[in-house]
């Protein structure tokens, strides 16, 4: 099974981390992954995104151009990503605030306050946690355990100190995100 997901927000939201901590998460659990990083000159509140594949086998071609799982942290995320969700597929939006425009009733809606949820357990730059935690609510790429595996064994050594709460914040997206399902 192949799965790929693209993740999209502002620079300064834990894009590319997130990405990165899929990626680690899926080859220390024995998967085929790639990791496509993107983002504009200004880094931090430019754009940025990511692709990540996650597969029992190899991966023949690491571009995407209908993701079967979006992640949207902000509006321009949603606007320019929602329409390229697969059919069957799943769009999770950070709620706190996205305001989804368009109706599809052929994927699978998650909405989250994901600024909220981060809040709650120190800063809003865990939002990225809380997202994917949403995410694995919904789909099975990966189990929740090997996320938490991946965040004590690739979180850069001067954020250790935020793993405990990067964990609550993963757990409490998830909670919320089995509890704010809705069509799209």
């Amino acid at each position: 099974m192949e799965t790929s997901i693209v993740i999209s927000g502002f620079g300064g939201q834990g894009v590319l981390f997130a990405g990165q901590l899929l990626a680690y998460a899926g080859m220390d659990n024995g998967r085929f992954v790639t990791w496509i990083p993107s983002y504009g000159p200004e880094m931090r509140g430019g754009t940025a995104n990511c692709t990540v594949i996650v597969s029992h086998d190899p991966v023949g071609a690491p571009i995407v151009a209908q993701p079967d799982i979006a992640l949207v942290f902000n509006q321009p995320s949603y606007d320019k990503y929602a329409p390229l969700v697969k059919s069957g597929g799943l769009l999770v939006v950070n709620s706190s605030i996205v305001t989804p425009e368009v109706s599809r009733a052929d994927i699978n809606l998650v909405q989250i306050p994901a600024n909220e949820i981060a809040n709650e357990f120190g800063t809003a730059k865990m939002l990225n946690m809380a997202m994917i935690g949403a995410m694995l609510a919904h789909h099975d790429v990966l189990p929740v355990t090997a996320l938490e595996a991946a965040l004590r064994d690739h979180l850069p050594e001067a954020k250790q100190k935020f793993l405990p709460s990067n964990l609550d914040v993963l757990h409490e997206g998830f909670r919320a995100a089995t509890q704010m399902t809705q069509p799209a």
